[in-house]
């Protein structure tokens, strides 16, 4: 079994690679979805991301239980939907999360994306550290914000903002906000990580791969995992790729390694951009 390395700053210990557990739209079958994160449990993972958005709590939940590992073994982040920052509704959605979860707290709850709706972020933020203090989420973060936002995000909650969460793989330059989580020490994790996919036949990853004995999905992974205060969270309902993607603490890129595959960004190249929630972007 792996043992994954951590991230530690300000209080916060994570694990520095996680497991994804969102769908893509209804491509992505709920059935068997539990003993893939089972599968992943014992492969060594520790650290789960969902949402309610993702409609795969309840399975991660039954996942986490049949894999027998302890509940204060893993590292499990869940998120607010944009549809329910109002205050009451923050508090009923964490309920509703921790009951799909079947579980009594989570380690990291955020803000799944900024209100396309004006509600009044100090009320969001409010609540979420409300519900932080009652014991039901160990840390707090906001997913999808900007820097202005994440920064008001910080001034404004009562609680600390610990951690950011923002696509991010070689062809989507985030230096800027980089930049910033560093100056914050703030992890930032990294979800889309291999691009969902599209950097898999690259041929800059293919070609660094092959002389590194490794596939193109683990190079891309090391690329995330040398830079610091970045957490990578890639997701595969395959096992065998689980695996692989596990199995990136044994080598290293070169220096010139990692700029070739820096080189790979476009202004072009975001993926998750949903008009009307998305916002302006750095």
């Amino acid at each position: 079994m792996t043992s994954i390395p951590v991230f530690r700053s300000n209080g916060i210990v994570i694990p520095r690679l996680g497991f994804g557990t969102g769908r893509i739209g209804d491509k992505t079958s709920l059935d068997g979805y539990g003993e893939l994160v089972t599968h992943a449990l014992k492969l060594g993972y520790r650290h789960i991301d969902t949402a309610w958005k993702y409609k795969t709590e309840k399975a991660v939940g039954e996942g986490i239980r049949a894999s027998g590992v302890p509940r204060n073994e893993i590292f499990l982040t869940t998120k607010v939907s944009h549809e329910y920052l109002r205050a009451d509704d923050v508090a009923r959605m964490v309920d509703e999360s921790l009951k799909n979860l079947a579980v009594d707290y989570v380690d990291l709850l955020m803000v799944h994306w900024p209100s396309p709706d004006n509600v009044p972020l100090s009320e969001t933020m409010a609540a979420l550290a409300k519900a932080k203090r009652q014991g039901k989420a160990l840390h707090l973060g906001v997913a999808n914000f900007n820097i202005a936002q994440l920064e008001e995000a910080m001034r404004l909650c009562p609680e600390p903002i610990e951690n950011l969460q923002v696509e991010y793989h070689p062809y989507l330059d985030q230096s800027r906000v980089l930049a910033v989580v560093r100056r914050l020490g703030l992890p930032m994790t990294a979800y889309c990580p291999l691009g969902r996919g599209r950097l898999i036949n690259d041929p800059v990853v293919t070609d660094i791969a092959r002389a590194k004995g490794k596939t193109a999905a683990q190079v891309v992974l090391r690329w995330h995992l040398q830079q610091d205060y970045v957490i990578p969270i890639p997701r595969s309902t395959n096992p065998r790729r689980q695996a692989e993607n596990l199995d990136v603490f044994d080598f290293t890129l070169s220096d010139d390694d990692m700029r070739r595959i820096h080189a790979l960004a476009r202004p072009d190249r975001r993926i998750a951009n949903p008009p009307g929630r998305a916002p302006d972007w750095d």
